[in-house]
């Protein structure tokens, strides 16, 4: 009896905590895939507070491409409300570049649907959907910045301020659908 009751005091903690439900895991999963990304401080805060489901690779892909969305949506917003150009030039590429956001909201978006109907037989081909839209996201936004050259620096550093956050967000997303595709899909 005194060794039963000993057993059971000094073991079922441990036996306790190797069945016990991890549940860091998805803080876990967010760390690990986060240490590789384009950006990975930027990675970990945004998965990190990120309030829906981190628990998968897929999960986390569509984490990142709503993070991205969310924050391309913004910016775009931001353009069309609150920067203006004073000369033609700087009109010019404001507009440009509220098109190329609204192209870029289009690309994520359509990722977003995609990485939420993957289906076995047409993974491949959809990860391929998905990695060929943010990328073209990723140019768009990179476009934008680009039609800044030679115009006041105050409007051209505004801009480029978020965008370039914009990118950098979008830039992990796209390291995660890579991430997605190479695991396979697995636990989707």
């Amino acid at each position: 009896m005194a060794t039963t009751l000993f057993f059971l005091l000094f073991f079922t903690p441990f036996l306790y905590s190797a069945t016990a439900p991890n549940h860091n895991a998805p803080q876990d999963l967010v760390r690990s895939s986060c240490i590789n990304a384009s950006y990975p401080s930027l990675c970990l805060r945004t998965l990190s507070s990120y309030s829906g489901p981190t628990g998968t690779p897929r999960d986390l892909a569509q984490a990142a491409v709503k993070v991205s969305l969310a924050r391309a949506r913004k910016a775009s917003t931001y353009l069309k409300t609150s920067v203006t150009g004073k000369s033609k030039r700087e009109r010019a590429a404001l507009s440009d570049c509220v098109e190329q956001m609204a192209e870029s909201v289009d690309e994520l978006s359509k990722t977003l649907s995609e990485l939420k109907h993957l289906r076995g037989e047409t993974f491949e081909f959809q990860m391929s959907n998905a990695r060929t839209w943010v990328s073209a996201a990723l140019t768009y936004e990179d476009t934008c910045v680009d039609g800044f050259e030679g115009v006041d620096r105050e409007v051209k550093d505004d801009v480029k301020k978020k965008i370039t956050n914009v990118a950098m967000v979008t830039s992990n997303a796209l390291y995660m659908i890579r991430r997605l595709d190479e695991s396979g899909g697995l636990n989707r």
